[in-house]
């Protein structure tokens, strides 16, 4: 009987052994199955270049397909619900911007966008820079502070639409300067920037890449970037702090989050690896074209910096009294 209980004792502790080493093979194995990168932005927009490229890289190391899935919808509502509700295990991720912190103060969403969500890695990062129309009559941002405040209200700023990075930009500039800017918003950024060109508006926060040509065809005036150096595309145009707006920072990132409860080991291999990726000189290149400035930071200050953006553009949604309709 010793030895039934011997032996039945051994498989027992043998299925114990083995129950407690299977979760450390599966997350060792990862990832085993393909890998979808959902994108809750329209295809053919800025964020598609910088999902293929990451995800191809990825494939390519991994041997693993990543799946690009374009997830449009609800101010980006649909395709961010949809990896909050996935299962955490490294196998749906989320591609998003800014916007992730920015939308909820602004909508109800069926998630919370910093409790429900892990914090992966950063990837890339645009500045804006403020430009205005020729006949603005202001060369640089301190007389354009001055020529706001001896007309409050009447120069108004274009915006690509209601809660967009360009808007918030120009609120904050509103609530930093004490000035008062008059939003006209357009659907879309490329209408916005054609009216401007046109002289139908005065001002406009836009990206480096959408607003470049313009400067160079003396089109429309750069003022300041909002970066904390000066863009590498416009290396003549100060930024706001050089200009005499200290503390005047906006950056719009792009980055990767996972469902939360998603095993450290897995997002610890997939920050390493995103971070290789990101400093790849073909990679750093070909988003540089798109306007892009390879941005990583590692989870733990990914995470801060999320909380960070949701309490300062808090502020300034709150003093805009700014409101989805």
């Amino acid at each position: 009987m010793r030895g039934g209980f011997a032996a039945v004792a051994r498989v027992l502790i043998l299925t114990l052994l083995l129950a407690i080493a299977a979760p450390a093979r599966a997350q060792q194995s990862y990832p085993h199955k393909p890998i979808r990168l959902i994108v809750p932005f329209p295809a053919g927009g800025s964020t598609d270049p910088l999902a293929r490229f990451v995800g191809q890289q990825l494939t390519d190391s991994w041997g693993q397909q990543v799946l690009v899935d374009n997830r449009p919808g609800g101010n980006t509502i649909i395709g961010t619900e949809a990896v909050a509700k996935s299962s955490p295990d490294g196998y749906t991720l989320l591609l998003t911007a800014t916007s992730h912190v920015t939308y909820p103060l602004l909508l109800t969403t069926p998630f919370d966008a910093l409790r429900d969500f892990a914090p992966v890695s950063t990837l890339t990062s645009t500045e804006m820079i403020l430009v205005l129309h020729p006949s603005v009559a202001a060369g640089n941002l301190q007389e354009f502070i001055a020529l706001a405040k001896a007309h409050p209200g009447q120069l108004n700023y274009a915006s690509a639409g209601t809660g967009n990075p360009n808007q918030l930009a120009a609120e904050l500039l509103n609530m930093m300067a004490g000035i008062k800017l008059t939003h006209i918003p357009y659907k879309g950024g490329g209408p916005a920037i054609t009216d401007l060109v046109a002289g139908q508006v005065q001002a406009h926060f836009g990206t480096p890449i959408a607003v470049i040509s313009y400067i160079r065809a003396g089109k429309l005036k750069a003022i300041a970037t909002t970066s904390d150096t000066r863009s590498s595309a416009l290396p003549q145009v100060p930024t706001f702090a050089e200009a005499g707006l200290p503390g005047f920072e906006v950056k719009v990132w792009y980055g990767i989050l996972a469902p939360a409860g998603t095993p450290k080991e897995i997002i610890d291999k997939l920050s390493s690896e995103f971070a290789k990726i990101m400093a790849m000189p073909d990679i750093r290149e070909k988003l540089e074209r798109q306007g892009m400035n390879s941005f990583v930071v590692a989870k733990e200050r990914f995470g801060v910096l999320m909380k960070d953006d949701m309490a300062k553009y808090a502020k300034v949604i709150k003093s805009a009294n700014i409101k989805l309709e």
